[in-house]
Parts: C-alpha cells; structure tokens; sequence
C-alpha cells in the first residue's frame, strides 16, 4: 500500500513538471526580473513560484509545449492593478540578454514605462518565433540590431518615443511579413532604404520626428497595402513621387516639416488620400487643378510653401473638404464661392500675396 501511494505521489510530481514551464524559461525570467524596477504596483511579486506559466503577471505560455510565448509589461494599461491605483506606471532598469533564452518567444511588450534604458539586446534576431516587438514610450538609446531582418515572422516593431540612434539596418527591407513599422520620435539618420517597397504587407509606416535625410523612394508606391504614411518632421529632399497619388488603399500621407521641393503631384489631388500635409516644406508652382469627384480631404493642408497663381476652381468638385490650409504662400486671387469656403477662417489663407474674397478683404 505504501509503495501504491508512492508510484501515484511520483506520477503526479511528474504531471506537475510537465505542465508547469520549463526551468530554463523560469530562470530567463527572474533574470529579466532582476535588471528591472518597478516601484509602485509590485507586479514583479507574482514572478514567485516554480510555475512561471500560472500566475505570472504579463506572462504567457504556450499551451501544448508549455513555453513561455508572450510577455506584455505595459506602463499605461487598463488592468485593474493601473485602475484602482489612478495612475500610469513608471519602470526602469534595462532589458537584459536573458529574453533571448525565451527561444519560443512570440511576443514582447515592454512599453511605456519611461524609465527603462540602455540598448535593445541585439540576440533577439535569433528567436525564431517573434512576432511582436513593442518597446515604445521607454528611453532606449543605441541601434537597431543590424540582421533584425532575420526575424521572417516579425508583424509588429514598434520602438517609438526612445532615443535610438543610427541608420536604418539594410536588413529592416527583409521583414516580409512586417504589417506595422513605428520608428516616431527618435534619433534615426541617414536615408530610407531605396527598397523600402520590399516590405509588401506593410500598412502602417510612421517615421515621423527623426532626422532622416534623402529623397522619398519611389519603390513606396509598390506597397499595395499601406493605408499610412508618415514622415513628417525630418531632413528630406528632393521631390515628392508622383506615384503615391496612384497608391489604391492610402489614406493619410504626412510629409510637413521637411526640405521637400519641386511641385506638387496632381495624383495627390485626385486620389484616395484622406489626410494630407504638405506644409512647411519648400514646394513651388501653381496647385494642381485636378480635383474631383474622389477629391475627399478630412485634411488638406499646404501652408508655409512657395506656391504660387490661384486656388484652383476644380477644388468645388471635390466631395469634401474639412480643414484646409494655405497659408504663408505667394497665392494670389479670387478665394472660390461655396463649400468649403463659406465655413472656414481667414487663418486658412493669410500671408499669401494677394488672395482676396471671403473670409479676406473684398476682391
């Protein structure tokens, strides 16, 4: 009877371990642990235990191989701990190699914590399964890894809102499965890659805030599914391609804030964009009298340019237009009778040369 009891209490200790997660696992997450501090919520008081995989705050495991798959650490939440506490969370410390011994690892979110700093581990090119990377909203300084284009899974990387620095890794056009890219409010230089069109799932490209230089590549327009562009706030050149006028799902193209010269595509204005900023850039010519019945701006705005004769009178075919924008231009003429200019302000056609009419001064 005793030996009966003690085969069964052997059998459920086996049990245990094999649903319970793998020590190696364990150990990369009390490393992890270890170079973080989190000082208000305690969160890192549920990593107790032998079973990381039950209990864990932010921890998720594969449930057939019980291997630790998701980590999801976000400083703004809506989980009752953030809640009931009134506030946002605050973490520092640095991201340590040990996340790279996760090798099942298919998402990693450690975001918006503002205090975590130091480099993104470069060895995370290596976990094969990666499909997440979200990293915003910390201060991490540093490149991004060089072969992170190794990662073929990879769907998101976000690293907004850090002080990352350096080029753009070539490899980042290798990312073929990559559907949101967020590089915003960073110290990225130098220029898009020229194939930057290799990354045909992409819908989202925000790149805004960055001090990347170089003219916009045409190989953009090759993104079938890119719905938002965003390279605001940069240092880029040379012309704007006329082929993302042509761009069958884009909705929003931000380009204000740059160096950009030459004229502005007529495809821009007879498209499916959405919102669309072009200010403070160095544009020149007439605007395109191209509008139409698919013209529907939420946004138009194209202050503080070079631009130059008249608005266009086609812009009343245009279905919609919400907020526009011409200001600090050398535009001269009749502003056009009827919508949308019977409900906008005089702010939108200032400091221009001799626009006249409603909301200015009589013609």
């Amino acid at each position: 009877m005793v030996n009966l009891v003690a085969v069964i209490l052997s059998v459920l200790s086996i049990c245990s371990l094999a649903y319970s997660c793998a020590p190696s696992d364990r150990a990369a997450l009390i490393a992890i642990k270890a170079a973080l501090n989190e000082p208000y919520f305690g969160i890192f008081k549920s990593w107790t235990g032998p079973d990381c995989c039950k209990n864990w705050y932010g921890v998720s495991c594969d449930p057939e191989v019980h291997r630790v798959a998701d980590i999801n650490l976000r400083g703004e939440s809506e989980d009752p701990i953030f809640e009931k506490a009134h506030r946002t969370g605050y973490m520092n410390g640095t991201i340590s190699r040990a996340i790279c011994q996760l090798n099942r690892l298919s998402s990693l979110t450690i975001a918006d914590w503002k205090g975590i700093s130091g480099t993104i581990p470069p060895c995370i090119t290596s976990l094969p399964f990666l499909r997440i990377v979200d990293l915003i909203g910390n201060k991490l300084t540093g490149e991004l890894p060089a072969d992170i284009g190794r990662l073929s899974r990879l769907t998101v990387l976000n690293v907004a809102d850090n002080q990352l620095t350096g080029r753009l890794p070539r490899s980042l056009t290798n990312l073929s499965s990559l559907m949101h890219l967020d590089l915003r409010n960073n110290l990225f230089r130098g220029t898009i890659p020229r194939n930057f069109g290799k990354l045909r799932m992409l819908s989202r490209a925000l790149l805004s805030r960055n001090r990347l230089q170089g003219q916009i590549p045409n190989s953009i327009s090759y993104i079938y599914r890119l719905s938002d562009l965003d390279l605001s706030l940069n240092r880029l050149s040379g012309t704007i391609p006329p082929s993302l006028g042509k761009m069958p799902i884009l909705a929003t193209l931000n380009l204000d804030g740059n160096n950009i010269s030459g004229t502005i595509p007529p495809t821009l204005l007879n498209s499916r964009i959405g919102t669309l900023n072009l200010s403070k850039n160095a544009l020149e010519g007439n605007i395109p009298d191209t509008f139409g019945a698919t013209s529907y701006f939420m946004v138009l705005d194209l202050s503080y340019n070079q631009l130059k004769g008249g608005i266009p009178k086609s812009i009343l075919s245009a279905t919609f237009i919400g907020h526009f924008d011409v200001s600090h231009n050398h535009l001269c003429g009749p502003i056009p009778v009827g919508s949308p200019f019977d409900h906008l302000e005089a702010s939108s056609f200032v400091y221009n040369d001799c626009l006249c009419g409603k909301p200015l001064r009589e013609c």
